[in-house]
Parts: C-alpha cells; structure tokens; sequence
C-alpha cells in the first residue's frame, strides 16, 4: 500500500446526501463538498459519486458555480449510503512493476448502522470500471482454512481506510481499540496475529505499530487517522492534548508514548512531531471528533480541517513544515464535523500507476 503522499492518479469522494448524517446543519455540507472538490481538481483528477442523474445535473451547476474545473472531474452513478469514501471505498495497492490493483476489505458502517450494503459495494464498483485486479481479504482459521457466516458464506474481513495509516514502506499504524476491543464488533475473534497476517498478505505490511484508544467523540471507536499519521518514512505526527483536565488528555499522551517507544525496522526511533488538538468543539451539547490530525494529502496540497481556534494557526504552520513542497490550506470544519469526520474521512486517494494489466 503507498503512503498518501505519493503521486496520485485522481481522488476518489461521494457526493453527500443523507442529511440525517448532519441533522440540522446539512444544507452548508454540499457546497463544503463543492470547495473541497475545487481545490483537489486544481491539483489531480476527482472521481465522484453521485447518486442519479439528478443528482449529476445539481451538482454539476453546484460545481460551476464554486469555480471548479469540471474537465478534471468524472462522475459515476451509483447510489452510496454514506459519503465516507476513506471507510467505504477501496484500498490500492501498487507492486514492484509500479502496476495499480485494488483491495476490497468489507464495510459494515462501522458496526453501528444498519445501512451499508450499497457501501460495501464501492470498491467492486470501482474495480469493475478501471478493469484492475481486486482481492477481498478473507478472514481465516487456525488451521488456514477460510471461515464462514452462518449462511455458508466466506467472512471477508472488515477494515475501513480510516482505521490505518501506511508509510508505503511496509509500516502501518493502527489502534487497539479500533481493531481489537470487544466494543467494536468488526471482525468477532479474531486475533492480533490474523489482522497482522492479513495486512501483510494484502497490503504488504511487514510491521504494525499499536496505539491504544482514539479521541473523544469519534463514534469509529478509536480511528487512527484522528490521533496519528506517517508523514515521511520515518516520520509521525501524533496529536497532543496538555490540558491535564481534558479526557483526550490521557489517551494520547499513552499513544505518544508507544509511538517514542516504536523503532523502524533498523533500529531507530522514529521523528515524532506533536500536533495540538483544538478546543473541545460542541453541538448540541455533543463533544465531536474534531482534530487536525485528519488532513489529506493531495499532489502538491495538503487540506487540513480548522475550527475557529488559535491552534488552528499553530497546526496548518506545523503541517507546513512537515509538508515543505506543498500548499497547507485550512478548510473550515466545524459544520462538516457534526456529521463525526471531517477531510481525511471522506477522500479516499487512488496512487499513480502503470496499467494493471499483467499482474
């Protein structure tokens, strides 16, 4: 799997829809969508979801109006439940002949939401229109036989995009939380050592670095891509919280811990660049997941998410030092927010890459 900072072919959104996502504040959500796919097709090319013709039409002339180059932006009708790409969608990968294939792990809405077969459908959709490989990881037992539901089937594992982050050298980063806590009901059994064979099975992952909870809020139950990220091979940023009276305060000063603890594979610590976190952010007395961990890189950009507070100049000149040769740019987020992701959430990156064919 390539790390999100190498060079893109086009970024994969679905235009939002379900306003029961933003209750009371969707009608700003859409035209959010519509700055953020301006910025990106400025830089690469943007697939997106849209849910019918309709749909199409409006967003369209919502797009024209925003100032975005339609040239650079392919749309696709299929109806989605969400517009969670970075969970929902599929994941790339690239081999050593540079070729670009899919993996297609299963969605189930977090274990939380009964709406998620059209979803779960994304990634074959996707591979189904760029004619490459795909493969669905399935989850298996002891003995390496393939597990099955109650219906006979082969279980695929679960896993969304916003639960890891990769530094495209075989490096993953991930929480315990997330993957491994009874709460989470995501993949029911199974061990530490399946999901690690898994990801080096399909995504090429020769070590897993283990944090331990997320942020307050986060109803993913401990999403890594809120908490810490790889920004260079050998290089992390890991959201801080020093207000000893915050609750975030105690879990990431333990991830931050783990990370000075974790080593590369040759033998040394890693950078490790801390990253505030915001003012707690409310909305209907509702803490929400704000962090400014949850940026997206794109070619020569950097979108970070910002939320009307000091630290907000504070987190986009950090980024900026980490990401020298692109443009950092804050993208208001504290409507997107209530809607529990923000920027990283809802883009899902698709690496540059030689034709699949061959592989």
């Amino acid at each position: 799997m390539p790390a999100e900072w190498e060079p893109h072919e086009a970024t994969w959104l679905a235009w939002p829809h379900n306003s029961v996502d933003w209750p009371g504040k969707f009608a700003s959500i859409p035209w959010l969508y519509a700055e953020i796919v301006r910025l990106l097709a400025a830089r690469e090319p943007v697939h997106l979801i849209v849910e019918n013709a309709a749909a199409e039409k409006r967003v369209r002339g919502m797009l024209h109006r925003a100032g975005a180059n339609l040239d650079r932006v392919s749309f696709h009708r299929w109806p989605t439940d969400r517009g969670w790409t970075r969970d929902s969608g599929p994941i790339f990968v690239r081999n050593s002949k540079g070729q670009v294939a899919l993996t297609n792990w299963r969605f189930n809405a977090w274990a939380k939401y009964d709406d998620w077969r059209l979803d779960d459908k994304l990634p074959g959709r996707v591979a189904k229109l760029l004619g490459c490989p795909h493969w669905q990881p399935l989850v298996q037992n002891q003995n390496g036989t393939k597990c099955q539901d109650k219906n006979g089937a082969k279980r695929r594992v679960v896993l969304e995009g916003g639960s890891i982050d990769v530094n495209g050298a075989g490096l993953l980063l991930t929480t315990e939380e997330c993957l491994l806590s009874e709460v989470q009901q995501r993949n029911p059994g199974l061990s530490r050592e399946q999901l690690e064979s898994a990801f080096e099975d399909y995504l090429g992952i020769d070590q897993v670095i283990w944090l331990g909870r997320g942020i307050v809020g986060d109803d993913t139950h401990g999403h890594v891509d809120d908490i810490a990220r790889f920004v260079a091979r050998d290089t992390m940023i890991a959201a801080v919280e020093p207000n000893t009276s915050d609750p975030n305060h105690a879990p990431l000063a333990e991830n931050l811990a783990r990370l000075k603890a974790a080593r590369t594979p040759s033998g040394k610590p890693f950078n490790i660049v801390e990253l505030p976190m915001p003012r707690a952010v409310l909305f209907r007395g509702q803490r929400l997941p704000a962090s400014y961990a949850n940026f997206y890189i794109a070619n020569g950009l950097v979108l970070v998410p910002t939320f009307h507070d000091s630290n907000d100049r504070v987190a986009l000149n950090t980024l900026a030092e980490v990401f020298p040769g692109r443009e950092v740019i804050g993208v208001h987020s504290t409507d997107l927010i209530w809607g529990l992701g923000a920027l990283h959430c809802m883009t899902q990156q698709q690496p540059a890459g030689r034709s699949p064919s061959g592989i």
